[in-house]
């Protein structure tokens, strides 16, 4: 590949990581509680306060409308009582006082017509069109509708006059309507609008102000919450005081009350657990620097020689000890780790973690044996940490075991539990005694086998991380009183719809 190919696939790659990174940032974002409430109060005023705007012009035409038109309706009432029928005919003109009654107000706002029976001009103005479908209009009522009069909107109110009859096939009704344009109805809704709407725009101001004030005042305990969490010294994991927040915040902080339990327990075991690895490496450090010292010292060979073997085995014991505690730390941010259980065959796992160990075992002239299951025993679980788990259970097993005697590693499935079992003839483990043995850097007194105290530990770690139980018994083929013996059972949860790791199964020969 040349450099320029190698560069733009560097480019693409580095475009295509950029695009995730941005999406995460974007979601990321730190967003304000107090403007994300200020928007969720803010808006729904906004929005709702042209709503109001509309609303009130539409109620203040209705009641515009009302006083108008019982005004036009007095106005009808009034000019059907100066229509008279004189002979069979209708009057052509009103009286002075009449029409000067109508047009008191405004003489070119308001308009008036007569209609005779056969719908011939009485009086008034021509330009004012009588209603249509006149027939269902009920005689003696006062109605309204609304047309135009030379393009501007009107308010008609009109009426029909029973006639006397004047012959068989004479019609007996005569119209009376009068008119008004709109002018004064909208002046009025105005003013009411302006009302109404101008102290709104006074009020609104003040509303905000005291909507800002309002949430400043409700966050201030937050504020204050921060204030107080900032001031304490940063070694003090106290819980807060619930009493001191509101009924809202108290989840919050008996959330992070909670989280600094936590953060205090596991603080302790962290200064606990560096004060009795700091302990425990005293001595093999202590031992190398005697040896060291004294082989300088020495001018015999033989002595130089016997303490370099000394040297080399506070080595060894300082190297298990680093290596014991950096597979407990291992074990315990295996969960932080994010690894994945996955199936596996523990019958055949167990028979591969006992082949390393039958090296040692031929050493130490004890008798390491292997008990399979003769089918799969397949569980969910992590192959490195199970291999460290049944290890130092080996480890312990052959420590404890005097020359002659024998270790037995078993894998059977029973009723839904898959068992792996780690038996010796080694002096047994009281009952007293069972209790504690899981815990770190814990030795049974009296015992003279070399160790740090950890390998239990990081078998109680392991199988807690699996689901597993871990039970000590004392072991029914052991030779008591002297070698009673010890049998470690761990019971794992049987997988049992699941297909052995290819890797880990393999075939009994």
């Amino acid at each position: 590949m040349s450099e320029h190919d190698a560069a733009a696939a560097g480019d693409g790659a580095d475009a295509g990581w950029a695009e995730p990174f941005a999406a995460e940032q974007d979601d990321n974002i730190q967003h304000s509680l107090f403007g994300e409430i200020l928007d969720w109060m803010l808006a729904p005023l906004l929005l709702l306060w042209p709503m109001s705007i509309a609303i009130t012009y539409l109620v203040a035409k209705a009641i515009a409308n009302q006083p108008f038109d019982h005004a036009l309706e007095d106005s009808v009432t009034v000019l059907a009582q100066q229509v008279r029928e004189v002979d069979g005919k209708l009057l052509k003109r009103l009286p002075g006082s009449a029409r000067d009654m109508l047009r008191a107000d405004d003489v070119d706002s308001v308009y008036f017509l007569i209609l005779g029976r056969r719908g011939e001009y009485v009086d008034g103005d021509r330009d004012l069109a009588p209603p249509l479908d006149e027939e269902r209009f009920r005689s003696g009522t006062v109605l309204f509708r609304n047309d135009s009069l030379h393009g501007t909107p009107i308010r008609v109110a009109f009426t029909y006059l029973e006639l006397a009859e004047a012959g068989p096939d004479e019609p007996r009704r005569a119209l009376v309507q009068v008119a008004e344009t709109l002018d004064k109805r909208a002046r009025l809704a105005n003013e009411i609008i302006k009302g109404v709407i101008l102290p709104q725009f006074i009020i609104l101001p003040i509303v905000l102000a005291l909507v800002w004030f309002a949430l400043a005042r409700g966050l201030s305990p937050l504020a204050q919450l921060q204030e107080r969490i900032r001031a304490r010294p940063s070694d003090d994991l106290s819980p807060i005081d619930p009493g001191q927040v509101p009924e809202e915040i108290s989840p919050l902080v008996a959330s992070l009350n909670d989280m600094l339990a936590r953060l205090s327990l596991s603080i302790e075991m962290q200064k606990r657990f560096i004060a009795d690895a700091a302990h425990q490496m005293k001595t093999p450090l202590a031992g190398m620097r005697m040896q060291s010292e004294l082989a300088l010292r020495q001018t015999d060979r033989d002595e130089i020689h016997r303490s370099l073997q000394q040297l080399a085995k506070s080595s060894e014991a300082a190297t298990r000890l680093v290596n014991q505690l950096l597979a407990l730390a291992r074990a315990e941010n295996q969960p932080q780790a994010g690894a994945v259980p996955e199936p596996l065959d523990l019958d055949a796992l167990a028979r591969d973690t006992v082949r390393d160990w039958v090296p040692a075992s031929f050493q130490q002239h004890i008798d390491l044996g292997f008990e399979p299951a003769g089918l799969p025993v397949p569980i969910a679980g992590k192959p490195i940490m199970l291999r460290e788990l049944l290890s130092n259970l080996i480890d312990n097993a052959l420590r404890y075991t005097p020359a002659g005697g024998s270790v037995t590693v078993r894998v059977r499935g029973e009723a839904g539990l898959a068992l792996l079992e780690v038996e010796d003839t080694g002096p047994g483990i009281a009952p007293a005694e069972r209790a504690h043995i899981f815990e770190r850097f814990y030795r049974i007194l009296g015992s003279n086998a070399e160790g740090s105290g950890l390998g239990l530990a990081i078998v109680r770690e392991i199988a807690q991380q699996h689901g597993a139980d871990v039970d000590v018994f004392p072991n029914p083929r052991g030779q008591p009183p002297k070698w009673p013996g010890s049998l470690f059972r761990l019971s794992f949860p049987l997988l049992a719809d699941a297909a052995p790791d290819d890797d880990n199964a393999t075939s009994y020969g």
